[in-house]
């Protein structure tokens, strides 16, 4: 299993605009969020066996914090072509069978990803009242197979800090996942792809 970090794009970054359509037919847009004490994106995928680890955790945590004041929303950008796995018709079952509560959203053609420099899945982004980069780092430190348990610690710590409307520390920790699955000759100049050990 290849492993690839987050980009770690600057903190104070403005949120890239994006209008997706969502697993329930409609559209959904940056501008939906505005107004939002916190808005965390979250690039990810249905078969990535990272995601896989944080499923039911996550839907979790995005109900707990959506009822707190949070916005949240979820991407997938993979090439769905050479992995059918992640088109959108399996997006609409994953999202069901997890109990996402929040959109889940589909980047055909990658352009979403490319904006956030996202690199992996999962890679999550917090942003704060004006839509400001404040936080780009993972979810905790579990991670398949390695025994530690799942809390959502980090992420966690990032959000609850953005409602009380104070500044989230700058030493993050970078999100680890398997590779966004770009379309052939797509692949991103930012891009890393010898992944990490």
């Amino acid at each position: 299993m290849v492993k690839t970090a987050s980009t770690m794009l600057p903190l104070g970054t403005q949120a890239p605009d994006f209008s997706l359509i969502n697993v329930d037919s409609k559209m959904v847009s940056l501008s939906d969020f505005a107004g939002s004490k916190a808005l965390v994106v979250i690039f990810m995928c249905n078969h990535c066996p990272f995601v896989k680890h944080l499923a039911g955790p996550l839907a979790r945590f995005g109900q707990e914090y959506q009822t707190k004041g949070a916005a949240v929303v979820a991407i997938s950008s993979n090439d769905v072509e050479n992995y059918p796995q992640d088109s959108p018709e399996q997006m609409v079952r994953e999202a069901e069978d997890q109990g996402y509560t929040f959109p889940y959203l589909y980047d055909e053609d990658q352009a979403i990803a490319k904006a956030y420099k996202a690199a992996c899945t999962p890679d999550f982004y917090v942003f704060d009242a004006d839509q400001k980069l404040v936080y780009r780092g993972q979810f905790d430190s579990s991670r398949p197979r390695n025994g530690m348990d799942i809390t959502g610690e980090d992420l966690r710590k990032a959000v609850d800090t953005v409602l009380a409307g104070e500044s989230v520390p700058e030493d993050q920790t970078p999100s680890i996942g398997c590779n966004i699955k770009w379309k052939p000759d797509a692949e991103p100049d930012y891009f890393n792809s010898q992944g990490i050990s």
